[in-house]
């Protein structure tokens, strides 16, 4: 019966890690960020990445625009996913979630980034009008700031 039991224990606890942690998608008022976060903590400190909190809303064209910038580079989305925990964050007129982002410092515009260390901790806080060109995004300014960021080797 212990035998058993241990066995149990086993491949439920093997079950546990190798869960993937679930990516957010989109700009959600109804998620709870500090739930997010922790996930995001848990799962970071498990594959040694750090996490990228992104924070807009569904009504931002800019949000959507780095979104889809992301997605239409590999180079950069690969590198994204190899190094970081990406964490969106909701700001919008149903919810600001200003007890959350107050621990933060000042948003200019969005979206905004703050890149976290896999303990939760403020690394950086990231204007993304600064990695813009023209109407998009610039892949050179993109690929620099996820490198410069990205946790060494």
């Amino acid at each position: 019966m212990n035998k058993l039991f241990l066995v149990l224990v086993f491949l439920f606890t093997i079950n546990l890690f190798s869960q993937n942690y679930e990516a957010i998608k989109k700009f959600d008022p109804a998620r709870n960020p500090e739930q997010d976060l922790k996930n995001a903590v848990e799962y970071a400190q498990k594959t040694d990445k750090r996490i990228l909190l992104d924070v807009g809303g569904e009504w931002c064209i800019w949000c959507h625009r780095i979104d889809s910038f992301v997605e239409s580079h590999t180079g950069i989305k690969e590198f994204l996913n190899k190094h970081f925990v990406v964490v969106k964050v909701n700001y919008s007129k149903e919810n600001k979630n200003e007890k959350f982002l107050s621990s933060y410092p000042e948003i200019p515009g969005f979206p905004h980034f703050f890149v976290l260390d896999s303990d939760g901790k403020l690394l950086h806080s990231q204007d993304t009008g600064k990695l813009e060109k023209g109407n998009d995004y610039d892949e050179e300014k993109f690929m620099e700031f996820l490198k410069k960021w990205a946790k060494s080797d």
